[in-house]
């Protein structure tokens, strides 16, 4: 199973870091890594990204998004918005919507602050606007 190493330089001698690799991430394969039900989470993702290959094109950084949230134990404590067509969004629902959003952007948030990512288009980082 691939598992993501945020700010480890390793023992290579020839990578140095002047911020203590801060920001730096990659990513392992370990064959006997992972729980049984964190290896059939996998599978189960790249089953999908493979049935829906030409349908939806990124990958959806799905690996790092399971590890990480499982490494920061995150459960979702906010209750999700429903609103229905011709419902009138109010304060309350809008702030809920928000803080659920933000909660969940926290929880993918690494050690070092950074939030890793897949970035194989534009040259800025917009999930996280997104997902709020």
């Amino acid at each position: 199973m691939w598992r993501l190493k945020i700010a480890d330089g390793g023992n290579d001698p020839y990578i140095f870091s002047t911020n203590n690799f801060v920001g730096r991430q990659t990513w392992e394969y370990d064959p006997h890594a992972g729980t049984q039900e964190e290896r059939a989470q996998v599978e189960e993702a790249r089953r999908n990204f493979y049935d829906n290959r030409f349908k939806v094109k990124p990958c959806g950084d799905l690996l790092w998004r399971f590890q990480v949230l499982r490494e920061n134990n995150f459960k979702q404590t906010i209750d999700g918005v429903k609103i229905e067509d011709g419902e009138e969004i109010t304060y309350e629902k809008a702030t809920t919507t928000l803080r659920r959003g933000t909660h969940h952007l926290a929880a993918l948030q690494t050690s070092d602050g950074h939030w890793p990512a897949q970035i194989a288009g534009s040259l800025y980082f917009i999930p996280p606007l997104v997902s709020s």
